[in-house]
């Protein structure tokens, strides 16, 4: 088969040109081999026109020539495979109470050849094209083939950095090719707005085609009710969110309130949010947001290919994911299937998941060889966005972690806040769910379960700056029970110059 590049913009201006000129539909559907790649981008990258918006570009531009054969639907995640439905309808259970999974063509999606695939992505990365500047939406074939760029509602978020660990992994761990995906370098600062955007963009859909849905709600620890607002604001529908009172930090609340969303403080856990919103949800015309919905793995998932994407299509050894209700764990499986499935990779990764030892169902599953789950109740942990007891993903997590011969691994406070601090100290600025992790990373490192010279990428889910509250007390040891052994606090000293002068040569020296 003849590999193709891309054909994915109608209007493109050339270098000097003073307008844009139109190709011509025979032109747009025309395969371009992939040696011609470097001009067909020049052609193909959507180049502005002189008039009009991005989204007016858009309604412009040609789609794929084969992009009408690309489609997806829900199935039940595990169960009955003749049960489907739309992906337009209001549903999140199958008729067992299962959850549910938007599968998606793959015969038609390899009708192109993975170089294709490569091509068009690597095309689409960085650019203001509508919507293809998002790392979401550059995969939209992949993700909500068949929504109409005019519904989509995106801040152009993902493609974040790949972050080389070089001194914390040299010194620390011994390892030479550590890497941490900053999925919290986004538009509100965790990987939430992966899978927001595509579950708003559908649901800005299905309001335009006269789905009584009056608002959309969830149920968070902070992160997803961030997310949810900021894209719910983004496209004028109305939004609530349950938090758990006293259990998020004030960077976490204050994000909806800002964002104009109804801010429900409830006295409870996470879980106890969660009962409460599928009980609203099941009664009112409110669309349910939480990932039980498996519309928003579909927009997490590209973060797992993107990692591909950012390492030229080569497999890391291991990918270590904090879990907490367990959503993301299945995406990025999920993310990497897809791409080996189409051919644009050839193996899995291992993944890793790490738990905050206060609230570690799964990892007590794993201990059992998945034999037994319990969901059990989370204590308070720093790592706030996954005290969870009973995650709702539960299965698609362990069915990810068996196909991929994948390990569970917990962390204590101290260990999760240390670890963190120690990270911190090489020029990285973690949040504590990002410090379980790497405290997961320690211990298997320790173990000699991955070896100095694997390829290791850790998931940071959000930005430290959301939990700087946490940080601040670490460092100033206000944290009953932890000693924080890389703490780093100011040192106060008096103006004159000889006092710091002795504060400066006594550092100095060290």
């Amino acid at each position: 088969m003849a590999a193709f590049a891309p054909n994915s913009a109608l209007v493109f201006s050339g270098r000097g040109a003073t307008g844009a000129r139109s190709l011509s539909s025979r032109s747009i559907a025309k395969p371009v081999a992939i040696n011609d790649q470097s001009r067909a981008r020049k052609v193909n990258v959507g180049v502005r026109a002189a008039t009009g918006s991005i989204r007016e570009q858009a309604g412009r531009r040609a789609p794929l020539e084969k992009s009408t054969l690309f489609n997806c639907k829900y199935v039940p995640f595990s169960g009955d495979q003749n049960e489907e439905y739309s992906i337009d309808d209001v549903i999140y259970r199958s008729k067992n109470g299962g959850l549910l999974d938007v599968q998606h063509d793959m015969e038609a999606l390899a009708i192109y050849p993975p170089e294709y695939w490569k091509a068009l992505f690597d095309e689409r990365v960085g650019k203001t094209v509508w919507p293809y500047g998002s790392g979401v939406w550059s995969k939209k074939e992949w993700v909500l083939p068949g929504i109409s760029d005019d519904d989509i509602v995106s801040m152009f978020e993902g493609n974040s950095n790949l972050f080389w660990a070089d001194r914390y992994g040299r010194e620390v761990l011994g390892m030479n090719d550590l890497w941490v995906k900053q999925c919290g370098n986004s538009h509100t600062g965790s990987f939430k707005d992966l899978g927001m955007t595509a579950l708003v963009s559908q649901v800005n859909r299905m309001r335009k085609q006269g789905k009584p849905l009056a608002a959309v709600g969830c149920a968070s620890t902070g992160d997803t009710s961030a997310a949810l607002s900021a894209y719910a604001a983004a496209a004028g529908i109305p939004s609530i969110v349950f938090l758990p009172a006293d259990k998020i930090s004030l960077a976490q609340l204050v994000q909806p309130i800002a964002n104009g969303s109804l801010v429900l403080s409830i006295d409870t856990d996470f879980d106890g949010c969660m009962r409460l919103i599928r009980e609203v949800t099941a009664e009112l015309p409110i669309y349910l947001a939480n990932s039980l919905n498996s519309l928003r793995l579909e927009g997490q998932k590209t973060a797992a290919i993107e990692i591909l994407q950012q390492f030229d299509w080569q497999v890391p050894d291991y990918v270590i994911i904090p879990g907490g209700n367990l959503g993301n764990v299945y995406a990025f499986f999920k993310g990497f299937k897809m791409c080996k499935d189409l051919g644009l990779v050839d193996k899995l990764p291992r993944m890793v998941v790490a738990q905050a030892h206060n609230a570690n169902p799964l990892y007590r599953a794993y201990k059992t060889g998945f034999e037994k789950f319990e969901a059990i109740k989370a204590e308070p942990t720093f790592a706030s966005a996954i005290q969870i007891g009973d995650p709702v993903s539960i299965d698609r997590a362990v069915y990810a972690l068996k196909e991929t011969n994948g390990i569970v691994e917990e962390a204590t406070e101290e260990e999760l806040m240390d670890a963190a601090a120690e990270a911190d100290l090489t020029g990285m600025f973690n949040c504590p769910h990002t410090g379980v992790a790497l405290a997961a990373l320690k211990k298997l490192r320790e173990a000699q379960t991955i070896g100095p010279s694997d390829k290791v990428v850790v998931v940071s889910t959000a930005h430290g700056l959301k939990f700087a509250q946490s940080k601040v007390a670490y460092h100033a040891g206000e944290i009953e029970g932890i000693v924080g052994k890389f703490a780093n606090p100011p040192v106060e000293v008096k103006e004159d110059f000889g006092l710091v002068m002795d504060v400066l040569k006594e550092r100095l020296v060290q």
